[in-house]
């Protein structure tokens, strides 16, 4: 009996059981206890040419938030009583797959789940690759090697085409995808302006990632002013000659108020709007939007699974950076397993998360 084998006969003998968070509901603003369900069914191995996958760590980011929604969009949406879509760092305990070996570390779609078993037609689909632990860590797999540092880096440099001596701005600057546009921008010679909440988000994007300037939206107002824009404010003091590249990671107001502010010729990459993700009432959009016009400036979208075939490359060199220094990622682990899924998300709408927001899984 080979590895393989005896790996398929242990998960089938031993009669493990996989706990997985569905999608009983479609949410209403933000998503609540009665829009999950927590079930449990018993492991199989997978068919011939299919792998069985343990979960180790799972990526939680803003866009699961427009998965659960109806309608047409990019991707499907979750079904209900479907497994949460989610992607994730694993573990091959089961395989019969050419191309997959047990004890392989891999990357994918593996859902809010214990265990993602992926029969042969399921494995291109759900992007299951094997990855190497020696370029990063699992939780720098799903941050700066992974969907948001992928995300980063097209966005900037296929969208955003930095130029040296640039000014480029970027909200959520301490989030997952922020922390990586702004640290690769300066490593391509621009300045770089963040829009963070908080004093300490602030503090760290400029200390710590090289950031020339960070803007806390949520500065209160000096005493005596009684109008006031800590964005619009923070624009005018850090970005003299105007913005050339916005990446807007939140949309609404902050969308608004830096299109007030940017150069002939700007380009605004549109990666995500979390301010708007949970609005009951219809999505705000850019009542400043005639500043395209007349700065004859392009905003343009960013879908990251549209460069999935250039991945490897982008992968080696964010690696480089990393090794070398030139680069640090944070990452906001939180333990608990699936069942802690539900809560470990809404910390992302509430700013509480600090660095890619990360939830264990299993230990590896």
């Amino acid at each position: 009996m080979n590895d393989t084998t005896a790996a398929l006969s242990s998960a089938a003998d031993t009669k493990q059981l996989n706990r997985q968070i569905r999608l009983a509901a479609r949410p209403r603003g933000l998503p609540v206890a009665s829009d999950w369900a927590l079930t449990t069914e018993a492991v199989h191995p997978p068919g011939a040419g299919g792998v069985l996958v343990q979960t180790l760590a799972l990526s939680l980011d803003p866009a699961m938030r427009g998965w659960m929604n109806e309608g047409k969009s990019y991707i499907p949406p979750v079904g209900l009583g479907e497994v949460m879509r989610a992607g994730g760092i694993g573990r091959v305990v089961a395989s019969s797959h050419p191309g997959f070996s047990v004890g392989d570390t891999v990357s994918g779609g593996l859902g809010v789940q214990e265990f993602a078993r992926l029969e042969a037609g399921e494995i291109k689909a759900s992007g299951l690759v094997k990855i190497d632990l020696r370029l990063g860590s699992i939780t720098q797999w799903l941050n700066v090697l992974g969907m948001p540092g992928m995300t980063g880096y097209f966005g900037l440099m296929d969208v955003g085409q930095p130029r040296a001596g640039e000014t480029l701005v970027v909200s959520g600057a301490a989030g997952a995808v922020g922390q990586t546009v702004g640290q690769l921008a300066k490593l391509k010679g621009c300045r770089v302006v963040g829009i963070a909440g908080g004093p300490a988000k602030c503090e760290w994007v400029v200390q710590e990632l090289g950031f020339d300037a960070c803007i806390d939206y949520k500065a209160p107002a000096p005493q005596g002013v009684a109008r006031w824009d800590a964005v619009r404010e923070g624009l005018k003091q850090h970005c003299p000659q105007g913005v050339d590249i916005y990446f807007d990671n939140v949309g609404g107001d902050i969308l608004d108020t830096v299109l007030t502010r940017i150069n002939r010729k700007a380009r605004i990459i549109i990666c995500g709007a979390i301010s708007q993700y949970n609005n009951t009432t219809p999505v705000k959009g850019p009542a400043n939007y005639l500043s395209l016009l007349v700065n004859r400036a392009r905003m343009e979208g960013i879908v990251v699974f549209d460069y999935v075939d250039r991945f490897d490359s982008a992968v080696s060199e964010m690696a480089g950076y990393l090794k070398d220094g030139r680069m640090k990622s944070r990452e906001d682990v939180v333990p608990g397993g699936v069942e802690a899924f539900p809560d470990a998300l809404g910390r992302l709408f509430t700013g509480e998360n600090f660095g890619k927001l990360v939830l264990e899984v299993a230990r590896p």
